[in-house]
């Protein structure tokens, strides 16, 4: 059997792959992609297809991050980090964002210092309230606008919910 031998990257190529790794992110990619789902109930699987054993039922406007489409499915991950496949047809553009930490405040504006208008527990889905394609893209950086589903709305920092 040979012995395989690397040559070592010139310094400026080694430099530019660690840069790129950086930028990619924990998940492979610079920014992620993000839909929610767009029924009441939408059923994640453990593989691509309906015959496949069901993980879990999640309910509309779930935000889940785009892993991998693939032929009329998509792989996803959910805010608890759980992998799975859903139907394309059971996901919408449509953008929400889960609270991730114990009680998230979501102030008057994007200020620490600015009025709480309401506090949102862990797991409570937030619409977007402007749009948003990712965390870098916010109007405000590392804040958001969002919208309870009671009408009030408000800036919550990022760092504080998934699906941006």
């Amino acid at each position: 059997m040979a012995r395989r031998v690397f040559a070592p990257l010139p310094r400026t190529a080694a430099r530019a792959l660690a840069m790129a790794a950086l930028a990619a992110g924990p998940w492979g990619t610079a920014t992620a992609e993000f839909r929610a789902t767009a029924d009441a109930a939408a059923v994640l699987y453990d593989a691509p297809s309906a015959k496949a054993k069901p993980l879990f039922v999640l309910g509309r406007d779930t935000p889940l991050e785009v892993i991998v489409p693939l032929e009329g499915w998509v792989k996803v991950r959910d805010a608890a980090g759980t992998i799975g496949w859903i139907d394309r047809k059971a996901l919408t553009e449509r953008r929400s964002v889960v609270v991730r930490v114990a009680v998230a405040d979501v102030l008057a504006s994007p200020d620490p210092a600015a009025a709480v208008v309401f506090r949102a527990e862990q797991r409570v889905l937030l619409e977007l309230a402007e749009p948003a394609a990712t965390a870098a893209t916010t109007a405000t950086p590392g804040w958001v606008k969002v919208k309870h589903r009671d009408g009030q709305s408000g800036f919550v920092r990022i760092a504080q919910v998934f699906g941006l």
